[in-house]
């Protein structure tokens, strides 16, 4: 059976498409079978980041609609043989997806071996983003530390816990895992932003990753790479931390103190 995994966010512009394309790659990397879907309809933002724009024939609400097979529409990296990218409509509207349609794309994709499927939410409660979550095992809720984007969020708790398929056949609750993007020591201490503790305690979830404020994502996502493959910058190797916490690994949390300044950094003041 493959393993759903619905990236998630009350709030806008805070990085779960950034993030699905980074945990979807993390887990091929492994060694999984992984399909990575957009459920944008009208926008579609995830064959950017993935570097695949210009290889989409076939879409997301084409293969609900019968229009084309999964095999037409499934477009595999080019990095990872094991990796797969299901881009959204960008021509239909948000009412274009019907619960039996993703029911059957999510079936045929695991009887097809996938391990994992991905799914990339929009923001928000309307359609998409409720079809995204509701065949969800497990959930990545995506925040930045500001009192917006957790109020947002703990909204879209009160969704997986009640309007999924899991809570409606009394299966248990779909497993919530917070995932803070854009991050900063330096902010929290100035009483800027949230702590990782703030948030946690407002959500009532555990932290699988944090992701540090780096302009480094913005440029993987200009080259059409996700951010998880930049091995050298913070956010990658935060991204690939989050990924192995997620799949069962102990890794001590990185990039959430304020570095110490050493006695020659003071004293030319670096």
């Amino acid at each position: 059976m493959a393993e759903i995994i619905v990236v998630t966010s009350g709030k806008g512009g805070v990085g779960k498409t950034t993030s699905s394309a980074s945990i979807a790659t993390g887990i091929a990397r492994r060694g999984k079978k992984v399909a990575v879907i957009d459920f944008d309809v009208g926008l579609r933002n995830l064959d950017l980041i993935m570097g695949c724009e210009r290889r989409v024939v076939y879409d997301f609400v084409n293969v609900v609609h019968g229009e084309a097979s999964l095999k037409q529409a499934l477009i595999k990296d080019k990095r990872y043989d094991s990796l797969f990218v299901l881009a959204a409509s960008q021509t239909r509207d948000k009412d274009a997806l019907t619960k039996e349609g993703v029911e059957k794309v999510l079936k045929d994709l695991a009887d097809d071996g996938f391990d994992y499927i991905v799914c990339d939410s929009p923001a928000g409660i309307e359609k998409g983003a409720f079809l995204a979550m509701y065949f969800a095992d497990k959930a990545v809720v995506v925040v930045n530390p500001e009192v917006s984007s957790v109020r947002d969020s703990d909204r879209i708790l009160g969704l997986l816990a009640s309007k999924t398929r899991r809570a409606e056949t009394g299966e248990g609750e779909v497993t919530a895992y917070l995932l803070l993007t854009r991050y900063s020591p330096q902010r929290v201490e100035n009483g800027e932003m949230l702590s990782i503790t703030d948030v946690e305690e407002v959500l009532g979830l555990k932290t699988i990753g944090v992701v540090p404020e780096s302009g480094d994502v913005l440029n993987a996502s200009n080259k059409g790479e996700p951010v998880i493959m930049d091995a050298e910058s913070n956010a990658g190797q935060a991204y690939d931390d989050a990924v192995a916490r997620l799949l069962g690994e102990q890794r001590p949390m990185r990039f959430t103190q304020l570095e110490k300044k050493g006695f020659f950094s003071k004293l030319f003041g670096g």
